[in-house]
C-alpha cells in the first residue's frame, strides 16, 4: 500500500504510469498508456513487473517509484464517481480532514509526459520523452524544481534521487540500473549496475542513504555502496529469496519482502549504516484458506506506516457480502526491531468496497472511495481489549475530506475565473504513506491534514476528546478552547467532567516536569557523557501549564459575571486540586486567583478557611496580597504575617511589614528570636521608633542598640558609617547627654 489506487490492480502492474485516465477513461487495472500497454501485458502473464510508482500514462509507477493501489471488496462496484457528493457539503465544521493549501503541481500524465513518484524524498518526477526533452522533480518541501535532461535510452521504469539528490538512479531494463552524478567535482556520465543474480529481474530499488541502495530482485535482495567518484558500485550484502513483491517504509528504512506461494509470509530486512539486518519474518492471517496455491496477499491490501514511534504492517482484510461479517477491516502487526511481529489491533470499517489508507498525525486514515467519506482510528485510545488483540472503531463519524477548489491557471487576464471544484475521492487518485495524495490526472500532490476543530463538536465525551487532542501535534489552542468552552455558561461541564479534563491535563504537565528534571540531573552528575544518545525532552504542544491555563481559561473565566461565583471557585479549587495530585507545585498566581474571587464576592470566611487549613500554599507574593486586604478584611495582616513566618525564608519581609505598621518593638522581638539582632541595621530601627513620636519607644531601642554596640565592639557609641548621627543628636535634644551609655572598661 505504498502507492494505493481505488481500482484493483494486479501486482504485476505496478509500474504503471501515473495517469491520462481523463481521456481514456480506463479504470486502473484495465490499462496504461499506449506506449507501455505491452510491457503491462508483459507483466501480467509473469507477474513478476518492475514495480516503480509511477501514474498512469507513465511508463512506471508512483513512489519510490510505487504505483498508488486501492483496495475493492467482493461485490463492489466497478464505477467510481468522481463529482462531490452534495449530502456531505453541508458545514465547514463538520470536515475534520482537508487536503493541503499549497500542493504541489506538475505537468499531467500523457502518452508524452511520465510521471513517477519517489516515496523517500516525496518528489514527483515528470520525465518528458524518456528524459530527452527534459525531467521536472518537485517535492513538498522544495524551494525550487530540479530541472536537468538525460539521454532517452528506452523506457523509464523507475527513477529516484539518492537522500539528499546527489546521485539520480534510473531503471530501464529488467536486469541494470543507471546512475547519474549530481556532485559538483564527478563527471557528468551515466554508469551502470547490472543485478548479480543470475536470471533475476528487477522488481525495483530504494535508497536507504545519500550513497546506499538495495536492489529488490525476484529472487532475492542486493545492497549496495555507490562510489560516485569511481563511477562504480560496491556490492555490500546479498540474499536469495523468492519475492513476489515487496515495500518500503523510508521513515524506519525497512523493506518488507512478499515470500511463498500464497505470498502471505513476509520478511523484513533493517537497514543502517552500511549494515543489512534480516527481521523475523511473519505470516499474515488471511481471511479464509485459500482454494487455489495462487498469490493470495496483494501488495495493494498492504501498508508499512510508523506509528506513534512504532513500525506498524497494516493489512486491509476484506470480507465476502455473504458471511456474517460486518465488513472490512484494518488488521496492524507491530513490527519490532528485535523480537517477534504480533498482531495487536483491528480497525473495524463496517463496510466494503473500494478503500485506500493513510497516516497522519499518527492517525490512520481509512478513505471510502464508495461513500465519498473517510474515517479515522486512534490506536492510543482505548477499544475493546481481548488479552492479545484490542479492537478499535472509528473515533468520528464518516465525513468527506473538505471541499477543494483548483485555481484556473493561465495568464493575468484569465486568472480571475472562479476556481474549479476538485474531484475528491476520483479514480485517479493515487495514495501513498504516510499522508500523500496524488491526482495525476490533474496534476496535483497534497498532503493530507487533520482539522482538529471540528472534532471538538463531533467528539461529545470531553475524557475521549481530551485523550485524542493530547496526542496530536499542533493541539495546544484547541485544547484551551476546549476548557474555555466546558467553563461557559452556555455549554458548562459537571464538575467531574471537568475534573476529568484538568487531570489529564496535569498528567502530561507531569510527566514533561519529570523528564526535565531527570535529564537536568544526569547533566549536572556528568552521567551525559557516557551516553551521547542522551537528549533533552521536547516540550510537545501537549505539555498544557499552569501558565496557560492562567493566561487562556481560567483569568478569562474569572472575569465573566453571568457565571455563578461557587461554580467559579469551584472550577479553581479543582484545578489546584488536580496540581497537588500531581505533586506539582502551585504557582502563586492561581492562588492570587483564589483570593481575588473570594474577596470580590465578600468571601472572607472561606478565605479565612482556605488559609487556616493551608488549601492555599504559603509564598511571599500571597502573604503580600494578604497584607494589602488589610484595610477590608483587618485578620488579613495576621495572616499574612503568620504565613511568612511558616515560609522561614521571608524574615526580611516580616520585619519590614512590623515596621510598616510601626510595631518596632515586635519587629525587634522576632529579629531577636532568630538570632539575627547582630546584623540589622540599627538606623532602619531608629528610623521607624522616631516616626512613631513616641519618645520612651525611642528610648528603648536606642538603648538596645548602644548595648549591642557595647557587646560587639566594646564601645557603646555607633560608628559613621551606621549614619546614626541625626539620632544620635536627637536623643541627646530629649533625653539629656548625660543619658548617653558610657564605655565600660574591664
Amino acid at each position: 500500500m505504498g502507492g494505493v489506487r481505488w481500482a484493483p490492480l494486479p501486482i504485476e502492474s505496478q509500474a504503471l504510469a501515473l495517469l491520462r485516465a481523463e481521456a481514456a477513461r480506463v479504470t486502473w487495472h484495465k490499462g496504461v498508456g499506449p506506449r507501455h500497454q505491452e510491457a503491462a501485458s508483459c507483466s501480467r502473464s509473469c507477474n513478476r513487473g518492475c514495480r516503480c510508482h509511477c501514474l498512469p500514462c507513465s511508463p512506471s509507477r508512483l513512489a519510490p517509484c510505487a504505483p498508488l493501489r486501492s483496495r475493492i471488496g467482493p461485490g463492489s462496484p466497478a464505477g467510481v464517481r468522481a463529482e462531490l457528493r452534495p449530502a456531505d457539503m453541508s458545514e465547514e465544521e463538520d470536515y475534520y480532514l482537508e487536503l493541503c493549501e499549497r500542493p504541489v503541481h506538475f505537468e499531467k500524465a500523457n502518452p508524452v509526459n511520465c510521471v513517477f513518484f519517489d516515496e523517500a524524498n516525496k518528489q514527483v518526477f515528470a520525465v518528458r520523452s524518456g528524459g530527452a526533452t527534459g525531467v521536472v522533480v518537485k517535492g513538498p518541501e522544495d524551494r525550487s524544481p530540479i530541472s536537468f535532461r538525460m539521454e532517452d535510452k528506452g523506457e523509464v521504469k523507475c527513477i529516484k534521487f539518492s537522500l539528499g539528490n546527489k546521485i539520480l538512479a534510473v531503471q530501464r531494463t529488467a536486469k541494470t540500473v543507471d546512475f547519474l552524478n549530481f556532485l559538483p567535482d564527478c563527471p557528468h556520465l551515466e554508469y551502470t549496475q547490472e543485478c548479480k543474480t543470475k536470471n533475476a529481474n528487477i522488481l525495483g530499488f530504494c535508497w536507504t542513504s545519500s550513497t546506499e541502495i538495495v536492489f529488490i530482485t525476484d529472487q532475492g535482495i542486493e545492497f549496495y555502496q555507490v562510489l560516485p567518484e569511481k563511477r562504480t558500485l560496491k556490492l555490500l550484502k546479498s540474499q536469495n529469496i523468492n519475492v513476489n513483491w515487496y515495500m518500503y517504509c523510508p521513515e524506519s528504512s525497512v523493506i518488507l519482502l512478499s515470500t511463498t506461494v500464497l505470498g502471505n509470509v513476509l520478511q523484513p530486512f533493517y537497514f543502517r549504516a552500511g549494515t543489512m539486518s534480516k527481521l523475523s519474518k511473519f505470516e499474515i492471517e488471511l481471511p479464509a484458506a485459500p482454494k487455489s496455491t495462487k498469490l493470495s496477499l496483494s501488495e495493494r491490501d498492504i501498508a508499512m506506516a510508523t506509528i506513534y514511534g512504532q513500525l506498524h504492517v497494516l493489512f486491509l482484510r476484506h470480507h465476502s457480502r455473504t458471511s456474517n461479517s460486518a465488513g472490512a477491516e484494518v488488521v496492524l502487526y507491530h513490527l519490532p526491531r528485535e523480537g517477534v511481529c504480533k498482531k495487536t489491533h483491528i480497525l473495524k470499517l463496517n463496510r466494503t468496497g473500494k478503500f485506500a489508507l493513510n497516516v497522519v498525525d499518527n492517525l490512520v486514515v481509512v478513505h471510502h472511495q464508495d461513500t465519498e467519506t473517510s474515517v479515522i482510528f486512534d490506536i492510543k485510545l482505548r477499544g475493546e481489549f481481548d488479552g492479545t488483540i484490542t479492537l478499535h472503531h472509528p473515533v468520528l463519524p464518516a465525513r468527506s475530506i473538505q471541499p477543494y477548489q483548483i485555481p484556473m491557471a493561465g495568464p493575468a487576464s484569465v486568472t480571475s475565473q472562479s476556481p474549479v471544484p476538485c474531484k475528491l475521492y476520483s479514480s485517479s487518485w493515487i495514495v501513498f504513506q504516510p499522508d500523500i495524495i496524488i491526482s495525476a490526472s490533474q496534476g496535483y500532490l497534497w498532503t493530507l491534514q487533520v482539522k482538529l476543530q471540528p472534532v471538538v463538536n463531533l467528539l461529545l465525551d470531553k475524557g475521549r476528546l481530551m485523550d485524542f487532542l493530547l496526542q496530536r501535534r499542533d493541539c495546544k489552542m484547541v485544547i484551551l478552547s476546549v476548557c474555555s468552552q466546558m467553563l461557559s455558561e452556555s455549554d458548562r461541564g459537571t464538575l467531574p467532567v471537568i475534573a476529568t479534563v484538568f487531570d489529564k491535563l496535569n498528567h502530561e504537565y507531569k510527566k514533561y516536569l519529570e523528564a526535565e528534571q531527570n535529564y537536568t540531573m544526569v547533566v549536572e552528575t556528568g552521567q551525559s557523557r557516557s551516553n551521547p544518545l542522551l537528549k533533552r525532552p521536547v516540550r510537545t504542544q501537549a505539555v498544557i501549564d499552569q501558565s496557560d491555563m492562567y493566561t487562556h481559561v481560567l483569568s478569562v473565566f474569572t472575569e465573566k459575571k453571568e457565571i455563578p461565583h461557587k461554580f467559579v471557585i469551584a472550577v479553581l479549587m479543582e484545578y489546584i486540586r488536580s496540581l497537588n495530585q500531581f505533586q506539582i507545585p502551585v504557582q502563586h498566581y492561581l492562588h492570587e486567583l483564589v483570593i481575588k474571587t473570594l474577596v470580590q464576592h465578600n468571601l472572607f470566611y472561606m478565605l479565612h478557611q482556605f488559609l487556616q487549613y493551608h488549601v492555599l500554599s504559603d509564598s511571599k507574593p500571597l502573604a503580600c496580597l494578604l497584607l494589602s486586604l488589610e484595610s477590608i478584611y483587618p485578620p488579613a495582616h495576621q495572616l499574612s504575617l503568620d504565613m511568612l513566618k511558616r515560609l522561614s525564608t521571608a524574615n526580611d519581609e516580616i520585619v519590614e511589614v512590623l515596621l510598616s505598621k510601626h510595631q518596632v518593638l515586635a519587629a525587634l522581638r522576632f529579629i531577636r528570636g532568630i538570632g539575627g539582632h547582630d546584623n540589622i541595621s540599627a538606623r532602619k530601627f531608629l528610623d521607624a521608633a522616631k516616626q512613631t513620636e513616641d519618645n520612651m519607644l525611642f528610648y528603648t531601642i536606642f538603648r538596645f542598640f548602644e548595648q549591642r554596640n557595647q557587646r560587639l565592639r566594646g564601645n557603646p557609641n555607633f560608628t559613621p558609617g551606621e549614619h546614626c548621627d541625626e539620632h544620635v543628636a536627637f536623643f541627646k535634644q530629649v533625653f539629656g547627654d548625660q543619658a548617653l551609655m558610657k564605655p565600660t572598661t574591664f
